[in-house]
This record gives C-alpha cells, structure tokens and sequence, in this order.
C-alpha cells in the first residue's frame, strides 16, 4: 500500500512543466497501470495525463503525456537518491534488440524524467522486455504489458480533456483514440506570405551539413540560407523539426563543404560555469560578422523551473537565436533560443530585470538529433581555451540563416 501511496504522488510531478500538480481527475486504469488527468495547481490549467506502475525491482515506471503532445517516461524509487536538476543518460534495449541513449533529468529526489522521441515512444508501446542502464550500472528489466492500450488511453485523455476540460474528466480507457506518438510531424512550416526578410543563427553539427537552429527562426518561413561569414549563401532544406523543444534541423546540399562542425558536450554542465553565445544579432544594424557574448550558467532550469532549457548570463539579443553555446573547451553545451521580455516584467514587477537569457541544454538537442538520425559527434571536455580561441573555430560552422517570412527571429521568451 505505502508503496501505490508512493507512485501517485509522483505522477503528480512528471510533467516538466507543472512543478505544482493537482489530480487525477478521471481515470486510467488499464491492466496494473493507475492514473488519470492532471492540473496545475497554480494556474488550474489542464497539465498532462498520466498513469503508473510498480515493478518488482523496487522501481516504479509513469508515463505520461502533456497537454503540448509529448510523451514522457519517468522511473520513481524511494531508494533514489538525485539533486533537482541532475541529467544522466539512460541507454534502452526493447525485446533484446531494438536500442536507444536518452537523457533523464530530476524532478524530485526521488525521480527521473525522459522525454521520448516519436520512435522510442511508438517502439515502447509495442515491446515486451525493456532493460535499461545508467552510468555502468546493474542492468534493471521491466516487462511491459498491456502499453499499448495505455499509450491508447493517455492520448485519449490528452484529446478529450483538451477538448471537453478537467470537469467533464472520465474513463479515459474508454473509447480510446489512435497514440499521438504515432502521428508523424510536418517535416517543414509553411511558407510565408509577407516576403519580409528575416534571419536567426545556425551552426553544423555533422560532416553531412546538418544544421541546428531554433524551430522558431524557420517557422513561417521560404527560400531558407545560410552563409558562413565572408562566404556565399547556400540553399538549406527543411529536415525536421520539435516545435515543443523549439529545434529545427536543416540541411545544405552536398555540393556544399565545411571546414569543420560543431561537437557536442558529452558531460552536464554545472551551474556557475562559464559560457560563450556566438551569433548574428539585429541584421543590418551591427557588424555583419557574429558577435561574441560570455558569461555563466546562472540555473540548469528555465522559466518555472523548465528543465529542458539553461539560465545563462551571456547576453543576447533578435538574431542570436538557434545559436551555439560553448562551454569553455569549445564544446556545444546549448542552443540559444531566448531572453527575458524586459519590458513585460518590469510593467508587472516595476523592475528591470539583467542578464535573464535562455539555452536549450544538450539533452534534448541529442534526442532530437538521435530521432533525426544525424551522425553527430560528441566530446569530452578537456583543455580550456581563451575565447578568441573559441570565436575562431566556430568559424568554420556557425551560419548567419536567412528567410522569407514575418520578421527577424526574436530572441525572447
């Protein structure tokens, strides 16, 4: 009983996006899963749907999916032992074949969260045995059962709750829809009608011309480039895109050569380290070469306690979004994706707030790579390098991006 009592209080903190969590209203229950739909309990908005199970190993699995469409997997254990915060990559095996390498990041002393790809979700609704590792350690098995209606059920209870509200909350197992996990995305944003020029930052993350940058710079948008500074424009396509994470992927043609790419961080960064942001802010108005910022990691959480993203102290400003973050080895240790609206804060609070900007840390970067099937490559962070250093290298894959759309790319949140 102490340990049912344990799991639902749990399911109350898995979404990354409600810290304050009240529920269930309505239920899933589908073979030893329990659970239902969840609210915020400072906003009362609907928050996420839900459900849990106990395993004999001591380890409890939820699953949940949030009200914007993503599925999450969280492992909750008295035994655990974690600082809010905390990230650690967590390697998948499904039915002895089938693998994937995600990064956890703790809710609660007590817990673990992942978000899952669109194919690691689909590939847990239809497994049976799921092993899963950490950091070497004893390999912890769960035999998964009845997944797929609760994966049925969970999206059910996103759709009807959604459409209907918390109030009218039932059995979600009922009338099951099809999993959203399985729906694919659009693999491009349509094309603007304004033709209003507009421009964020990108940089080459693999030897085949695989650009990041923010879903935001491309949305909206036609006729995308990027151009390396001093060197001509390239054409780039639309490869794929996480609205929710705020990535897009693109690509140049193969016609195209880079000197280098970016290599990504292969350990978490901590609060208190310095950061460099490099990227091409208001177009037309500064120098036409990037700009270099510094600065710290002030938190490993965003606004309300968003684990997905960084505080960083380096300023930023329209433009600088979808831009690298290095730490000091020159190591991709986020994307660049916001600031603080000044204005709107000091309108509600009478103060101007300094120095509040936004990364998306490397963990979510990596799964949406990993689901793109990019050949990235990592690094560990080894010899410091004077920032000079830094800005010379990222020369050769840090690109100014260029579209057709409905305004410069606002680096705002």
């Amino acid at each position: 009983m102490w340990l049912r009592s344990f799991v639902v209080a749990f399911v109350l903190q898995v979404s990354v996006s409600a810290a304050n969590a009240a529920g269930p209203f309505g239920t899933v229950n589908v073979g030893n899963w329990i659970g239902g739909a969840f609210s915020n309990d400072e906003t009362g908005a609907f928050s996420h749907c839900a459900a849990t199970a106990p395993y004999a190993n001591g380890v409890s699995l939820v699953v949940a999916q949030n009200a914007a469409g993503s599925w999450l997997l969280s492992f909750a254990s008295p035994s655990f032992r974690f600082n809010k915060g905390d990230t650690a990559p967590i390697d998948f095996i499904f039915d002895g074949q089938e693998q994937a390498r995600l990064f956890a990041t703790s809710n609660a002393p007590n817990m673990v969260t992942t978000i899952l790809p669109p194919s690691v979700a689909r590939t847990f609704q239809k497994a049976s045995l799921m092993v899963v590792t950490t950091n070497g350690s004893k390999p912890l098995q769960f035999v998964l059962t009845s997944t797929a209606p609760l994966v049925a059920a969970l999206a059910n209870c996103v759709t009807r709750v959604k459409a209907d509200g918390l109030n009218k909350a039932g059995d979600f197992a009922k009338g099951s829809a099809k999993p959203a996990a399985t729906a694919d995305k659009a693999a491009s944003p349509p094309a603007s009608k304004s033709g209003k020029s507009r421009s964020g930052t990108g940089f080459v993350v693999s030897g085949n011309g695989h650009v990041v940058t923010n879903h935001h710079v491309i949305d909206g948008c036609s006729d995308l480039k990027g151009n390396l500074t001093g060197e001509a424009a390239v054409a780039l396509r639309v490869v794929s895109i996480d609205a929710i994470n705020d990535l897009a992927l693109l690509q140049a043609p193969s016609t195209a050569t880079f000197r280098d790419f970016a290599r990504i961080r292969d350990r978490s960064i901590r609060s208190g380290d310095s950061v460099v942001a490099i990227g091409f802010p208001y177009r037309g108005l500064l120098s036409s070469d990037f700009t270099v910022t510094t600065g710290i990691v002030s938190s490993l959480s965003g606004m309300r306690n968003d684990s997905r993203f960084l505080q960083i102290s380096a300023p930023v400003q329209p433009g600088n979004s979808g831009g690298p973050l290095f730490d000091t080895t020159g190591q991709i240790v986020g994307v660049v994706t916001g600031k603080l609206d000044n204005l709107r804060i000091a309108v509600a609070t009478g103060n101007i707030p300094e120095n509040i900007n936004f990364a998306i840390k490397t963990g979510a970067l990596r799964d949406f790579l990993d689901n793109s099937v990019v050949p990235y490559q990592t690094a560990e962070p080894k010899g410091e390098l004077k920032t000079t250093e830094i800005a010379a290298n990222a020369r050769a894959y840090t690109m100014l991006i260029s579209c057709n759309g409905t305004g410069q790319a606002d680096a705002k949140r």
